[in-house]
């Protein structure tokens, strides 16, 4: 096992294993199991096991584990992107992944999440992932029913010692999120040096914690590289955020986020960096891009992202679950899992290497050769901690002391990010 130094102020609270197991076979088979209260139907994927493991092939044959998504699982997003970081698990172990997607309010009103627990469990799960934000009430209460399964809650802080919402009671619930602050700053060097306009837009899902911090994150990135690679005025920059109210469109309850795309350059952004789960900005760039217009996107979460409109799209920053899941599922089959709060970095030697890396850049094709290698220079800032943009002088967005002169953030600071930053339009709450 390998652990991974912080980039600059973000701690990482645990180790990430280094896995290089052999590819699996590709006679997977996909089946359909009964639903849980709701009427919706899970999958459920068995994957054929890999050449090289650590375990035996009876422990590796009985593994089962759950994955609850809050999107649709071919969002070409973060649903998507977690549903193939399960996939790698299952193909690794030779273990079978039951799924159940769209696990929100909108689409399945009458169906929880301990509902949806309650039955991967009946079907023989012996560990769950709940994946997304708002399935903290209802994975906390499956975690509390079921004591003796241990459950994954990505994106939560629950199992945090020295966080605000520390559950020292719910010994069998960990977490797991990406260190995406440093991605989303790479997007916003990316937009800053594309930018012929200097407004960059941003289409950020809901408000809260996370969201914030990602916000900020893209800003700094955008205003480091404005000033410092392309020597502008920083006066001259032009951020703005708008929030659609949910991860993704849900007609009538949330703002239609091609609408707000389209608002955006109309309004003279010539750069759209998507915070939202699904993959529109993207979309609706290449869509005008093909009418003659001369604009650029940044889409999300998922490696494929860029492929929905490549001749506009900067790069993507993405989430590289497989290993930390893959990790995660060997501990409960070893007996040694313990309930952490790991906040996955980069792998600062190579970032895009899927077995060791949980956060990753790729350049799209509309990133020009010399913005690519000034991107790269910035990468390898960050990477190496010379640059650290979570630093002060920095206030918040009502003028407030954020970080005073040469102070660094604290994981806590960045974690709980309750303003946006000054120089950013858009509400903070």
């Amino acid at each position: 096992m390998k652990t991974r130094r912080p980039l600059g102020l973000l701690v990482l609270i645990s180790a990430l294993a280094l896995v290089a197991a052999a590819c699996g076979s590709s006679d997977d088979t996909t089946t359909t199991t009964a639903a849980p209260a709701g009427g919706a139907d899970t999958t459920t994927t068995t994957a054929a096991p890999a050449e090289e493991t650590t375990t035996t092939a009876e422990e590796m044959e009985d593994f089962t584990f759950g994955m609850i998504l809050v999107g649709p699982e071919n969002d070409r997003g973060w649903s998507q992107a977690h549903r193939e970081g399960g996939e790698y698990l299952a193909e690794q172990l030779g273990a079978t992944m039951i799924v159940l997607d769209k696990v929100n309010p909108a689409d399945r009103p009458e169906t929880t999440v301990e509902q949806v627990v309650d039955d991967m469990i009946a079907q023989g799960a012996q560990l769950i992932f709940a994946t997304s934000d708002d399935m903290k009430d209802g994975i906390e209460a499956a975690a509390a029913a079921h004591p003796d399964v241990p459950m994954i809650w990505s994106s939560g802080d629950s199992a945090w010692a020295d966080g605000q919402a520390y559950r020292a009671d719910l010994a069998n619930l960990g977490n797991i999120m990406g260190q995406m602050e440093f991605g989303k700053h790479i997007a916003g060097c990316a937009a800053a040096l594309s930018s012929e306009t200097g407004s960059i837009a941003y289409l950020g899902p809901l408000i809260n914690d996370e969201t914030r911090r990602l916000v900020n994150s893209v800003y700094l990135g955008a205003q480091y590289c404005w000033e410092n690679v392309m020597g502008n005025d920083p006066a001259d920059l032009d951020f703005e955020v708008t929030w659609i109210g949910f991860w993704f469109n849900i007609p009538g309850v949330t703002l239609d986020p091609t609408e707000v795309t389209n608002a955006f350059y109309d309004g003279g952004a010539d750069v759209v960096i998507s915070g939202i789960d699904t993959t529109e900005a993207i979309v609706r760039a290449g869509q005008r891009a093909g009418a003659g217009e001369t604009v650029w996107a940044v889409p999300y979460d998922f490696e494929g992202a860029c492929n929905e409109a490549p001749e506009v799209c900067l790069g993507v920053p993405y989430f590289n679950w497989g290993p930390s899941y893959l990790e995660t599922a060997q501990s409960v089959i070893d007996g040694t899992f313990s309930a952490e709060w790991r906040w996955l970095g980069p792998d600062p030697s190579d970032i895009n290497n899927a077995e060791t890396s949980m956060i990753g850049w790729l350049d799209g094709d509309g990133l020009s050769a010399d913005n690519a290698t000034a991107l790269a220079t910035f990468i390898a800032g960050l990477a190496d901690e010379s640059i650290d943009l979570f630093a002060g002088p920095l206030n918040n967005q009502d003028g407030t002391p954020y970080l005073a002169d040469g102070e660094k953030a604290t994981a806590q600071q960045v974690w709980y990010t309750k303003q946006l930053l000054e120089g950013i339009k858009g509400p903070s709450a």
